[in-house]
């Protein structure tokens, strides 16, 4: 990501380390990113981001690890779980109505997949894994723009030449890439890839694994909204 001084990326993986170098805002240990150890943090996070000019976007990694770090400290153990689960499915609530929704910076969420199989084995449903009444929703349905992190042939790709995707000589020998897919394919119809109108076209389905690319192909689609 470009300006990355400006990126406020919270870290709900157990304090898990970047596995890239990066210059994201630092953390109380003076490290990049910011270590959450209670999701109720990430509503001061958001307000401090909208009151600070130079924040452009907001990392939050992984929507899963949230949700499950919620859980273990606000569900499990508690005296009575059925409150706790309908406060569980609010807190997702309020974080999208409240915060994400409102919110002036680019916010960027991650989050772990798994598949449904029916009784063959068979993939019916491949979508992000939250407890409750929220997974009814489809976590999905939240956000405007959803892409996948895939492993591709190189062989496939070639079929899909765009200016976003570019196939280095070390990808080249290793015969695959790693890529987001931005749009849905046969193969890949049970999963939940989605996309303003005609925002990608059917050339740029794998991009490189670049979330810029994704900002700024973004910024350009909404570039005439002023509510944008």
């Amino acid at each position: 990501m470009r300006n990355q001084q400006g990126v406020a990326y919270l870290n709900c993986e157990n304090g898990k380390r970047l596995p890239f170098k990066s210059k994201f805002l630092a953390g109380a240990d003076g490290r990049p990113g910011i270590k959450i150890a209670d999701p109720l943090e990430i509503f001061a996070m958001f307000t401090a981001a909208e009151e600070d000019d130079s924040v452009h976007s907001i990392i939050i990694d992984t929507a899963t690890y949230m949700m499950d770090m919620y859980e273990s400290i606000y569900v499990i153990g508690s005296t009575n779980t059925m409150q706790a689960w309908g406060e569980y499915a609010q807190f997702w609530k309020t974080l999208m109505r409240d915060y994400v929704g409102q919110s002036t910076k680019n916010v960027i969420m991650l989050a772990h997949t798994s598949d449904k199989l029916d009784a063959e084995g068979i993939p019916t449903d491949h979508l992000v894994q939250i407890k409750g009444s929220i997974m009814k929703i489809g976590v999905e349905s939240f956000f405007t723009t959803v892409v996948a992190a895939k492993k591709v042939k190189i062989k496939q790709l070639k079929k899909f030449k765009n200016d976003y995707l570019n196939i280095t000589p070390e990808e080249e020998a290793l015969g695959f890439k790693y890529v987001y897919q931005t749009l849905l394919t046969k193969e890949t119809m049970v999963e939940r890839i989605r996309a303003p109108f005609e925002m990608w076209s059917q050339q740029e389905t794998f991009i490189d694994s670049n979330v810029q690319l994704v900002l700024d192909r973004f910024a350009e689609y909404y570039e005439d909204d002023e509510d944008f």
